[in-house]
């Protein structure tokens, strides 16, 4: 069975080890062929809690760890600067 990865942004880190990632998924209408964004908010869990919000990570799917959580952070891609 393929392991699901995805690409997003951390929109919010306020949690203990859990970030928010955003995740944007780029579509043509079925219909009308014109490109539709659809975002998808993940609860995603950070263990060493490094994640920043602005940053761009690589998030997995795992086996369930809370009642909403379900990905963990793979690597972090993209660094925002403070």
């Amino acid at each position: 069975m393929a392991v699901k990865e995805k690409v997003g942004l951390v929109v919010s880190d306020k949690m203990e080890k859990t970030v928010v990632v955003a995740v944007e998924n780029r579509s043509p209408h079925p219909k009308y062929g014109k490109i539709v964004v659809k975002t998808k908010r993940y609860k995603v869990h950070d263990e060493e809690n490094k994640c920043q919000a602005g940053d761009q990570v690589r998030i997995q799917e795992t086996r369930p760890l809370s009642k909403t959580k379900r990905w963990q952070v793979i690597e972090i891609l993209v660094t925002k600067n403070k």
